[in-house]
């Protein structure tokens, strides 16, 4: 069946749910509903006299509550998630390949891990509801530092996103900046993360873009295990990009206009025993890796800053220096704390790779 019923039915908000159906019958799928939309859900289903019969949650949701469990405690339908999703609340788990007949119209699931270790994907005709694990042109991906993330298996569903048909219309489950809705060969030419790279090129270059989880997150993550039906089971900012990679940044972070210091300076720094603060504000993993520990530098990760930036207010009157692996991260900290009022917070431009390599 290629006639079919679709309908993206909160397109105003930042998190995209997606009615579909078979065009001759009733019978409708909601894919991703947010709690704080039901109502609205539920008028819907009254108001064109459809008949819920699956809801389909793409992964288990960091960044807002899912609606899934409401709406099946309101109706007779099934809830559709992988066969890894935590959920208690889950009435029929997927796996990869798995196709489910749906009055006719053919419905396709592929697992699709990298943001979540339980995101998967439906391909419908002409479609492909991507969930998190691919956004839209610039938007990327969806982030691979939270809860059950890897980015080795993110690259492995970017490969499995390109080996299929390239006129499949992308819809993910957020988009954050307007963008519409386009086409898989579209995408390959205008999103970053399909790129070709090699599956360590990928890790690398994801490692500088890792934030790791906002608190409320968490309990976000902990009341969607539950299978929550009560909206304030946990706090949620409005329409953050939060699930965008680097999307928990506090508002006014990303204006912030932050110096450079080249690693000769820096080294140069070093060498004349300078009085300044340098930090290496990768995680604490990370120095046991591939890049090691910086002896000179004080360890004190970029995600302990963005929860308590106030840890750093006995160095205000210091000269600041941050570094990580490739530049990025630093570039954060180094904003983070111009905005907390410190006077001229630096970043080594190219991070410890490059600065390595003079050394």
């Amino acid at each position: 069946m290629s006639d079919y019923y679709f309908k993206q039915i909160n397109p105003e908000h930042t998190c995209k749910a997606y009615l579909f159906g078979p065009v001759n019958s009733k019978s409708v799928a909601i894919v991703d509903p947010e709690l704080e939309h039901i109502d609205e859900y539920l008028d819907l289903l009254r108001k064109e006299n459809f008949t819920l019969k699956y809801i389909i949650d793409t992964h288990t949701h960091a960044d807002h509550l899912s609606g899934a469990a409401a709406l099946k405690e309101e109706s007779d339908a099934k809830l559709i998630m992988h066969k890894k999703a935590p959920a208690k609340c889950v009435s029929i788990r997927v796996s990869n390949g798995d196709e489910l007949d749906f009055e006719g119209l053919n419905i396709k699931f592929i697992e699709t891990p990298g943001h979540t270790k339980d995101s998967i994907s439906i391909i419908l005709p002409g479609k492909i509801l991507t969930g998190d694990s691919l956004f839209l042109d610039d938007g990327g991906a969806g982030r691979d530092d939270l809860p059950g993330g890897s980015s080795e298996l993110h690259w492995e569903t970017f490969q499995k996103f390109l080996s299929l048909p390239e006129d499949l219309i992308v819809f993910p489950a957020h988009d954050y900046r307007d963008r519409k809705p386009s086409s898989l060969k579209k995408q390959k030419e205008s999103n970053p993360f399909l790129k070709p790279r090699t599956k360590e090129e990928y890790v690398e270059f994801l490692l500088d873009l890792q934030l790791g989880p906002a608190e409320w997150m968490k309990d976000v993550l902990k009341a969607n295990y539950e299978c929550t039906t009560d909206p304030k089971a946990a706090w949620v900012p409005i329409d953050s990009p939060s699930c965008e990679v680097m999307g928990t940044l506090q508002p006014g972070v990303e204006e912030q206009q932050v110096n450079n210091i080249l690693p000769r300076k820096l080294q140069e720094k070093l060498d004349n025993k300078e009085d300044f603060v340098f930090i290496d504000v990768r995680g604490i993993s990370e120095l046991h890796g591939k890049l090691g520990k910086v002896v000179e530098a004080i360890n004190i990760p970029l995600t302990s800053i963005m929860n308590d930036v106030g840890q750093m207010n006995k160095y205000i009157n210091k000269s600041i220096v941050a570094i990580c692996g490739g530049g990025k991260r630093s570039i954060i900290a180094a904003k983070m704390l111009k905005k907390s009022g410190f006077k001229n917070p630096l970043y080594v431009e190219g991070g410890i790779r490059a600065w390595r390599k003079i050394k």
